[in-house]
């Protein structure tokens, strides 16, 4: 089969579209946040997700109806991390690892309750972007709009937000709003990327193509460029390799990201032995 008969398929069209519009939202965040350094917030909201999905599962959703239940439930879960952070005198980490506990006894208890829809569960821990549906396409465009216009929207605060949260507090930038939208933000991209690499493996879509973009990049505008590029190489590369070999897209993705992240990490490193010689 040649690369041009495998996009022939409905299937693969809507799975490179829908992986392209999620490596996006996942590469741009993940700037903000590997930066900021809440990286663990991606991977304590794909806990939730786990949660809300064995809910939508036990209530009989399937498909783009079961975002009806997901995307409320780590919506709330993500201000509710921000709540317990800042009234709870907790740490970010502890805040994040009390809600993300909840969400995993949630789905565990769940799924030995509603025996029966193992497969289904499975799919959406490890990933299962060949099985996009045309409902579930037209949800990840329309909240892909959605996050992205916030994100143009709010961009300079965000940036002036992410190297000094206290100067951006006193020149006037509505810094607890901010902290809530960019929560509420990765909440909706993480529940986008469940079936794109499945809600075991979003933490590291979110940070490995940001992190391999800040060994090579000089300046923000750059790094976010690279980490789009470097999480659409992975996604599409991916994708193409999982569906040749016959192996998990999301383990896929997931390991050709972490090679791109090598790579721009060897690269630094020779340029800094280059540098002092």
């Amino acid at each position: 089969m040649t690369i041009f008969e495998m996009f022939s398929y409905s299937f693969m069209q809507r799975a490179l579209l829908a992986g392209t519009l999620i490596g996006v939202l996942c590469a741009v965040l993940g700037v903000f946040l590997v930066l900021r350094r809440l990286s663990l917030i991606g991977d304590g909201l794909a806990h939730i997700t786990f949660g809300s999905v064995a809910l939508a599962l036990f209530a009989g959703l399937q498909g783009a109806a079961m975002l009806l239940v997901s995307l409320p439930v780590v919506l709330l879960a993500s201000l509710g991390i921000l709540k317990l952070a800042g009234k709870a005198r907790l740490g970010g980490d502890a805040a994040i690892g009390i809600v993300s506990s909840v969400g995993v006894s949630l789905g565990v208890l769940l799924a030995v309750l509603g025996r029966g829809y193992g497969v289904d569960l499975f799919s959406y821990l490890f990933g299962s972007i060949l099985a996009i549906s045309r409902a579930e396409l037209l949800v990840a465009g329309g909240l892909f709009i959605t996050v992205l216009a916030l994100l143009w929207l709010y961009y300079n605060d965000l940036v002036a937000l992410t190297f000094n949260e206290e100067l951006a507090a006193v020149s006037g930038i509505r810094v607890r709003f901010l902290n809530g939208l960019l929560a509420a933000l990765t909440a909706l991209t993480v529940v986008l990327a469940m079936k794109l690499v499945g809600v075991m493996l979003i933490s590291a879509l979110l940070i490995l193509p940001a992190s391999a973009a800040l060994q090579v990049a000089r300046g923000f505008r750059m790094t976010v460029i690279l980490s789009v590029l470097f999480s659409l190489l992975s996604v599409v590369g991916g994708i193409v390799l999982s569906f040749l070999l016959n192996l998990p897209s999301g383990a896929t993705i997931i390991l050709l990201a972490f090679v791109i992240f090598c790579a721009g990490y060897l690269f630094r490193q020779l340029q800094t032995v280059k540098n002092k010689n």
